[in-house]
């Protein structure tokens, strides 16, 4: 592990408000600073960061912790692998230090590096497989320099030349099957995992190889075979080409299916076409293109599957900040196909003449009625109108309205009226479940209470006493002797929070200031990240010897002497609680 005193300094070298500002465009409020959140879609700023406790909170997703928690989430990095970040930035060197995963995933890059520039080279052996594999990639359109460009290759087909390869460059069967370029059957016998395919590597956005997928020269089932999720690829958090549409100085992205489609349209000159990696979009891949696109153009396939990913999309990017329209693809199923019938410039045009995410919506309704019936215009407004009731602004709304009533031949002045009306009951029903929303936002929201803790309500009042104890021995650590000499860690209701108290303690025996960056080196993720929602919840708030006092009665008071916490049954409790309710009838 690596020594708290070393993860003490990193911490105190990298500025929270400077770390996430290189990552998030941030607004200076009083003592805090707030922007969007990068963890989740948000149009309206609801991520916090605090100096003086050096904590980050959403208050839209619940994302909080020190600054080495925000590196670990935006990075997707694991504990160690984000200290080493951080050091890096500090200048720091290194600490000697015995780290079984983080040299394991050293050598699953090296291993994907060192395969990347195997196929590449096997594709460009003087053997018939890789004439073949050449002929594909050519046969797609493909020139020399963009195959060389996205490190285009080909996998012999032969179970064991990958395995052979890399053997020989010293890396082990274990390195080897944790990057997942070689399986074990259930036989037990290890093999090459690509074989007699042409390869794409994937790669993050620092450059490194974290994937392949592989693609057969003819029609044989399967027809692709993509890596399986290793410790350095995740692919609902990974996107195809990002690494080089981020370096455009465009801010208009090209969202497409599948790699081919992305590598044709770079051809092309169209640098900032990116795809998903895994079957769909996910929240994750929409954050990370938020971070770099203003707009993002869905150029899906035209057939079913394409349109429904469209859909689906729309969607996930409802909620971003991001401009959004779709590509409509005519006389060709995809992008790549257009651009071999009718040229960049016909493809350009197309770019240029997008429909937004509202005329794509309202078209796809449209579809589905015959504006010849009268009873299929009438449905054909109720539905348009509920689209147009979302999240539209009012001069959409005018716009759009005036073009359903020319559709429809209604009158504009009664479309209005009836989208009126729908907009007023949608607002109706956002208040209410505004209202519900903030009666889970109190303190009883961050509790869970064991199976078997007595007193329902007072339960409740034990738990939050625990947590604003804790809060306000990290806010004030002068407090900790009065606490430590009337309340041990073993009264507590809370598991979480007995574990917080012990490390709050135990900073104290040490001389430490028990700051969120030290207890975090103690304490599992989630129990960080609710105090830093503590925190956040608190920041405004002094607490002092009296709330101190108030809390540690709380928790002396919390069990009858017969029933002690932790140690009643599933029927004791059971029991327990029904003479509670027959004592409140």
């Amino acid at each position: 592990m690596i020594p708290h005193e070393y993860v003490e300094e990193v911490v105190r070298r990298n500025d929270i408000t400077d770390v996430v500002g290189s990552y998030v465009q941030l607004r200076h409020r009083g003592r805090t600073h707030t922007g969007l959140c990068p963890f989740h879609s948000e149009k309206t700023p609801s991520f916090v960061v605090y100096p003086e406790t050096q904590s980050f909170y959403c208050f839209g997703c619940g994302a909080g912790g020190d600054v080495i928690t925000f590196i670990k989430k935006i990075s997707n990095l694991d504990y160690v692998e984000a200290v080493k970040l951080l050091a890096g930035r500090a200048g720091m060197p290194l600490p000697e230090e015995d780290d079984k995963v983080g040299r394991l995933r050293s050598r699953v890059l090296g291993i994907n590096r060192a395969a990347a520039r195997f196929f590449y080279e096997q594709l460009n052996a003087d053997t018939e497989e890789a004439k073949a594999a050449r002929a594909y990639w050519r046969g797609r359109g493909l020139s020399d320099s963009t195959i060389r460009r996205f490190g285009l290759g080909y996998a012999p087909n032969d179970f064991s030349a990958m395995r052979r390869h890399l053997r020989g460059l010293g890396f082990s069967e274990e390195e080897m099957l944790a990057s997942g370029i070689v399986k074990r059957s259930e036989k037990g016998n290890v093999y090459d995992a690509f074989r007699g395919r042409v390869m794409t590597p994937i790669f993050d956005l620092r450059g490194n190889v974290i994937a392949f997928g592989g693609r057969v020269l003819g029609d044989e089932k399967p027809k692709y075979i993509n890596s399986p999720e290793t410790l350095v690829y995740k692919k609902s958090k990974a996107m195809f080409a990002l690494n080089i549409a981020k370096k455009e100085p465009s801010r208009r992205y090209i969202l497409c299916e599948g790699y081919m489609d992305v590598i044709s349209l770079h051809q092309a000159g169209f640098n900032t076409a990116v795809a998903a990696c895994g079957t769909a979009l996910t929240p994750d891949q929409v954050r990370m293109l938020g971070e770099y696109a203003d707009e993002v153009v869905l150029c899906y396939d035209s057939d079913e599957a394409g349109q429904k990913a469209t859909a689906r999309s729309l969607g996930l990017f409802a909620e971003s900040p991001v401009k959004v329209s779709v590509l409509n693809i005519p006389g060709a199923k995809d992008p790549d196909e257009f651009i071999k019938k009718y040229g960049k410039e016909r493809f350009e045009s197309l770019l240029n003449g997008t429909a937004n995410a509202i005329e794509y919506k309202l078209a796809k309704v449209r579809e589905k009625y015959d504006l010849g019936r009268p009873a299929d215009r009438v449905e054909y407004i109720k539905d348009a109108i509920k689209l147009l009731a979302g999240k539209v602004t009012p001069t959409e709304r005018d716009v759009y309205a005036g073009r359903l009533a020319e559709e429809t031949d209604v009158a504009k002045s009664a479309v209005l009226a009836q989208l009126d009306a729908a907009v007023k009951a949608g607002l109706r029903r956002a208040e209410r479940q505004r209202q519900q929303g903030l009666l889970g936002q109190g303190a009883g929201a961050d509790i869970k209470l064991p199976y078997n803790a007595p007193g329902g309500e007072k339960a409740l009042g034990v738990a939050s006493a625990e947590q604003q104890l804790v809060t306000a021995l990290i806010k004030d650590p002068s407090l900790i002797p009065a606490a430590r000499a009337r309340v041990g860690p073993e009264r507590f209701l809370m598991q979480d929070m007995a574990d917080a108290y012990r490390a709050v303690l135990a900073c104290a025996d040490e001389g430490a200031a028990p700051e969120l960056a030290v207890l975090a080196t103690r304490l599992p993720e989630d129990t960080v990240s609710l105090l830093s929602r503590l925190l956040a919840r608190n920041y405004d708030v002094a607490l002092g010897k009296k709330d101190l006092e108030l809390y540690l009665d709380r928790i002396e008071q919390s069990v009858p002497k017969s029933v002690e916490a932790g140690r009643m049954s599933e029927q004791e409790l059971e029991e327990y609680l029904a003479r509670l309710r027959e004592k409140k009838q």
